[in-house]
């Protein structure tokens, strides 16, 4: 089993690999505005979009006006959504005629598909309308990724551009975005999703006979089209309730495959679009090779932990072990078609991303393997990450990486040739403790309150973790879930939904106060003291710093959820 661990995930980072480095150079040409193959197609639609929405392209925006467009366009996007859902029975393209969603319910959805979280509390086929999957939760996996796009391309405009006052437009950026990156590659893999069985129609549900005489609902609908969108734009909300692992969305070995590309994609291309704009691709390939570390870091406990199962399991004489006529291991929650590798592996990439699209159920993890996923998250959703956020996530670290170089060597810090001074910091900083905050406060609510604590399906440490990973998910807007917990209430959906909302926009400020303030700086030539950042010291100094501070701030609750969960598991205790 090692081998064949070794071999796929050894496989899927070449690929990505390979894949991220022509997608980076073409996404840094779109933004840059130079000749793309897509350009006598694409730009006569961006002509008619400024035109109809009144957009001056030329005119750049600095980072305040840059976030308030952000801000106001997905409050309006928001607004839309919750609409939609409240009035779904009233508009077509229901053959279900199901109702409209309920008002904490809707509120919790329309917070999380705008923010790119995709939190679902709800069963996608026993819920939502066709029209409200395709107008409504479609349309934000598109609109809520090119966002993070765009606002990755002006953190990117404000490290490497000298006395601006400027980062971009918010709109051309979005609409580029759109246009140019995320339609033309879900259109394709769309089409491979449908070539491979996955369906994209209106038609009714199915009413069908079992050969036992049973009746049975077959749920289908217009799932292709969503399907490649929630894992591209790393977005993760299901179509169906059993998400990745239903047959419908992920029904062969290469869909797994394809799928679990496309969440590494657009965030290991970013990398190289940000070395290609900073006029130096050694930097784009040492925040590429940090996040690929960090990647190998988490999956390999992963794979070795639900690989080796319960030893509660052992001491009572069943064989774990794998062999030709069973998996072994942890298998619970798992899909026998994809077993525990590449279920160990998905859950890895989807937690380093913010996609929270599943092929298993995290709840089911072993305790260590649930940690991976939920460290994952706690570093920030910057292994590769969002798109977009988990380039300007790492680039903040990068930003505390090099201060703390400077500290040590007695001299002022600098990336990419400008000074790291105490404005810098202080945004910096504002940005890495606004995540735990968001996290930790609400699960302390959660666990000291009879709401919270009536969602726990799980006593003891166990049902700890689920309280933490939903509030963990909601701030990292991955939208994964330990689905034990029953997060469909009133305090669940309005809290996590507030979660989500911080998690998403007010990180997003000052990352772009961050980029304004550095954009504004001139930039010094390297000289005998410059602290590289393309190479592999600074590679090991990053990792170091990453793990420290998210050791420093989450340690203590973990502690009391899956560690302390393993450690009565080894000890041969159950909670």
């Amino acid at each position: 089993m090692f081998w064949n661990a070794v071999l796929q995930v050894g496989i899927f980072l070449a690929i990505v690999t390979a894949v991220s480095v022509p997608l980076g150079l073409y996404m840094a040409r779109v933004f840059a505005h130079e000749p793309a193959f897509l350009d006598p197609l694409l730009e006569p639609i961006e002509r008619l979009i400024y035109r109809v929405c009144r957009v001056r392209p030329g005119a750049e925006m600095t980072w305040a006006e840059y976030a308030v467009s952000m801000l106001l366009f997905s409050m309006i996007g928001m607004l839309v959504l919750y609409a939609m859902q409240r009035l779904q029975a009233l508009l077509p393209l229901n053959p279900q005629k199901f109702a409209g969603v309920a008002p904490d319910l809707a509120f919790n959805t329309a917070a999380s598909f705008t923010t790119n979280t995709n939190w679902q509390a709800y069963g996608g086929e026993t819920t939502m309308s066709y029209l409200t999957q395709m107008a409504g939760l479609a349309f934000h996996n598109f609109v809520s990724a090119a966002a993070g796009i765009a606002i990755a391309i002006a953190v990117i405009r404000g490290f490497v551009r000298r006395n601006a006052k400027t980062l971009g437009n918010f709109w051309v950026d979005l609409t580029r975005a759109a246009l140019w990156v995320l339609l033309p590659i879900a259109l394709v893999f769309a089409l491979v999703l449908v070539w491979q069985g996955v369906p994209d129609n209106f038609n009714p549900y199915v009413h069908v006979k079992t050969l036992a005489g049973a009746e049975q609902l077959i749920a289908e609908g217009p799932v292709a089209s969503q399907e490649i969108i929630k894992e591209l734009g790393t977005n993760g909300g299901g179509f169906f309730n059993a998400n990745s692992s239903h047959p419908y969305e992920n029904p062969t070995p290469l869909t797994d495959l394809l799928e679990l590309v496309a969440m590494f994609a657009i965030g290991a291309g970013l990398t190289h679009t940000f070395g290609q704009m900073a006029g130096d691709r050694r930097q784009g390939w040492a925040l590429f090779g940090a996040m690929a570390l960090l990647f190998l870091l988490g999956v390999t406990p992963a794979i070795w932990s639900e690989q080796r199962g319960n030893p509660q399991f052992a001491a009572l004489g069943l064989n774990q072990s794998a062999t030709a006529g069973q998996a072994g291991g942890n298998m619970e929650g798992k899909e026998t078609r994809f077993g525990i590798i590449d279920s160990a592996l998905w859950a890895t990439v989807t937690t380093d991303t913010s996609c929270g699209a599943v092929n298993s159920m995290h709840d089911s993890f072993t305790p260590l393997g649930g940690l991976v996923a939920l460290v994952n998250m706690q570093i920030g959703e910057i292994i590769f990450g969002g798109v977009g956020s988990g380039l300007y996530g790492m680039l903040v670290m990068a930003v505390l990486a090099v201060f703390i170089a400077g500290l040590m060597v007695g001299r002022t810090p600098e990336y990419l040739g400008k000074k790291i001074e105490g404005r810098e910091m202080k945004l910096a900083m504002l940005f890495i403790l606004m995540f735990p905050a968001v996290i930790l406060l609400p699960a302390a609510v959660a666990v000291a309150t009879k709401a919270g604590l009536a969602g726990i399906t799980n006593p003891g440490p166990h049902g700890f973790s689920q309280i933490l990973y939903a509030y963990t998910e909601a701030a990292a807007n991955n939208g994964s879930a330990f689905a034990g917990l029953n997060a469909n209430t009133f305090f669940y959906n309005t809290t996590l939904a507030f979660v989500m909302l911080f998690g998403r926009f007010m990180m997003k400020i000052p990352v772009l106060a961050l980029a304004g303030s550095l954009a504004a700086k001139k930039a010094a030539p390297p000289s005998a003291g410059t602290f590289p950042t393309n190479g592999a010291i600074f590679v090991v100094l990053l990792i170091g710093v990453i793990l420290i501070v998210a050791a420093l701030t989450f340690f203590p609750a973990d502690a009391l959820g899956p560690i302390v969960e393993h450690l009565a598991m080894m000890q041969g205790k159950l909670y």
